[in-house]
């Protein structure tokens, strides 16, 4: 294979938190066992309640005597279709005790792309959350000869989730205890399907080998005290927010479950005072936002006070992490700088957040320096699917702003020699289901994984992620530039919700823009006009607002590599007409499609 600059990362400490299991449904039990905390926090019947780690063993164990009772044994598959809740957190444990593989699904996906998974992860059993998840397997249950069994949350389904509970009296208790007693580290404890920005998705096999491993990891690298709270909104879909589920239940940590309403979700946040907080990067971006519209709108003092204070909260951080002293003068200040402005900022995560992750997408550096001022530290890392969720990670102790991260314990990074990131280690899957050539292509011949992904490792071995080999624009003048930098800079923007960069074999680039919704009345009202997102598309003083912000974006980049010139879309994009995936990446081939003649316009001549 071609060269590599390499960077391997020390084994770590050893961390003394964790049940020590050697699979996901030993690990269910262990936990069960030796804490005796909340294990799930979740709203219902009009008040907070918990879980405790004894009922999560006991519904695990029922819900896996009842999977045994409908015909489930040992590596057949079952599916999970639900929004984040913990009656899939309940099922995913149950399942797992059962010896089954856990294939989810995402709760947004259409008929289709549900049928599309089903089928090919020749699923036995579907547990879906209520009836409009039931009606899309309906749809489709003609043409899934394999499916034998749709149980629901509720009673829209074949038989419901208490009545799977019951039929678990047909078991003898004793019978579970043998299957998770056989279940090794090499069988698999799901596939889960990449969300497909190109074509339809592949299945990666996840072992408990190689999810036991990734938890290590992260238990050896984030810090975690006496008392941990981790909110929880993530799609458990998606592949890092069940990494968080097991590294919660494996360390005893409470999940605090959001009440699934978006509008809700920062209340939520403060009223559940969590202690870790995983997100992708849009959530900080819109408390980054909602954080500094105030302050926009606020008087000029309480401006220049803002500013104080950040600078005075970055200075602090920076003499910090240098190890150098503060200083009496620069400390009191700091602490008037935080009774006035950076407590408040903390209070809008419940006032006791000891850090937050991020990852899935690029996130702003800018976002990570306002937060950093303000005490909350958001650590960035950086992985895939196939790596079971991170690869890299930045830690409270080795903390790189603007990097992902170094590689975690026991693993490996590297750079070859056309610039694609390639990983190696415990946590990397055993391959696509049913799909041996995309396995192959997948990996090199010396058995590293090939990531798609472009960037750079420094001398100490922090990782930059610069964009997607696949996504590269090469412009006519034959300069390389990454779209994934621009958009990212572009969406630092209050009005910016999303942005598509395009100029393949073209003299410049040019991007597509949608307008925040969130913030669509407040833009109204500074550019004068009627709060409707058609007519501000087009509205020439809405066009100089965003170019204001287009242009602060631009700065951060080469003349050769600036947006040019741009069109704003008068409704953003959405999963539903199949512009982005389950986890709100853009499909670009589509939106690039299906643009192509507003793309086109922006080269017209003026």
């Amino acid at each position: 294979m071609s060269a590599h600059v390499l960077s391997t990362a020390p084994t770590g400490r050893s961390s003394d938190r964790g049940t020590g299991a050697e699979t996901l449904a030993s690990m269910v039990f262990a936990a069960a066992d030796r804490y005796s905390a909340a294990a799930l926090r979740h709203y219902a019947d009009g008040r907070w309640q918990e879980i405790s780690y004894t009922e999560l063993g006991v519904e695990a164990r029922r819900i896996a005597r009842g999977l045994i009772a409908l015909g489930v044994a040992p590596r057949d598959t079952v599916a999970i279709l639900a929004s984040t809740r913990p009656e899939w957190t309940l099922v995913d444990c149950g399942a797992l005790c059962a010896g089954a593989t856990v294939v989810p699904i995402y709760f947004t996906n259409a008929p289709e792309e549900c049928r599309y998974v089903l089928d090919h992860a020749e699923v036995k059993l579907v547990i879906c959350e209520d009836a409009e998840q039931v009606e899309k397997i309906r749809a489709v249950r003609d043409r899934l000869p394999r499916l034998e069994h749709v149980v629901s949350f509720d009673d829209s389904g074949d038989l419901s989730l208490d009545e799977l509970r019951a039929r678990g009296s047909e078991v003898e208790v004793g019978v579970v205890n043998r299957v998770v007693a056989q279940t090794t580290p090499d069988d698999l404890a799901t596939i889960v399907y990449t969300s497909g920005t190109t074509g339809p998705p592949k299945g990666c096999r996840l072992t408990h080998g190689n999810c036991i491993a990734t938890m290590r990891m992260y238990e050896q690298q984030v810090d975690f005290g006496d008392t941990v709270v981790i909110f929880f909104f993530l799609p458990l879909a998606h592949v890092l927010a069940r990494m968080v589920q097991f590294v919660a239940l494996d360390i005893g940590a409470t999940l605090a479950f959001w009440r699934g309403r978006a509008d809700l979700l920062l209340e939520d946040v403060a009223t559940t005072r969590p202690t870790h907080v995983p997100s992708v990067p849009r959530i900080f971006e819109k408390i980054h936002t909602k954080a500094l519209a105030g302050v926009e709108e606020s008087s000029e003092l309480k401006r220049r006070l803002f500013g104080w204070a950040l600078r005075t909260g970055r200075e602090v951080r920076a003499r910090e992490r240098a190890g150098t002293p503060v200083g009496r003068a620069l400390e009191l200040q700091h602490r008037l700088a935080d009774r006035l402005v950076l407590a408040r900022v903390r209070d809008l995560f419940g006032g006791r957040l000891e850090l937050a992750l991020t990852g899935a997408a690029p996130i702003a550096k800018d976002v990570l320096e306002f937060f950093d001022a303000c005490g909350v530290v958001v650590l960035e890392g950086y992985g895939m699917t196939e790596t079971t969720a991170a690869a890299t990670l930045n830690t409270m102790k080795e903390l790189r702003l603007g990097t992902v991260g170094r590689a975690l314990p026991g693993t490996e990074t590297a750079i070859a020699t056309d610039g694609e990131i390639l990983m190696r280690g415990p946590h990397i899957f055993a391959g696509y289901h049913k799909n041996d050539s995309a396995t192959r292509e997948t990996f090199t011949e010396d058995g590293w994984l090939r990531s798609g992904d472009l960037g750079a490792i420094d001398a100490e071995g922090y990782l930059s992620v610069t964009g997607r080999k696949k996504d590269l624009i090469i412009t006519s003048s034959g300069k390389n530039i990454s779209p994934a930098a621009l958009e990212s800079a572009l969406q630092e923007s209050r009005w910016i919700s999303q942005a598509v960069v395009y100029g393949d074999n073209k003299p410049y680039v040019v991007a597509l823009l949608t307008l925040d919704p969130d913030e669509l009345g407040a833009l109204a009202e500074r550019c004068g006009v009627a709060a409707d997102p058609a007519a501000m598309a087009h509205d020439p003083r809405v066009r100089a607002v965003v170019q204001e912000d287009v242009d602060a974006a631009n700065a951060q980049f080469a003349r050769i590599e600036q947006i040019k010139r741009f069109a704003i879309l008068d409704r953003e994009l959405t999963q539903e007409d199949g512009e982005l995936t389950p986890t709100t990446k853009v499909r670009r081939n589509v939106v690039n499609d299906r643009y192509r003649e507003d793309f086109e316009r922006l080269y017209e001549a003026r």
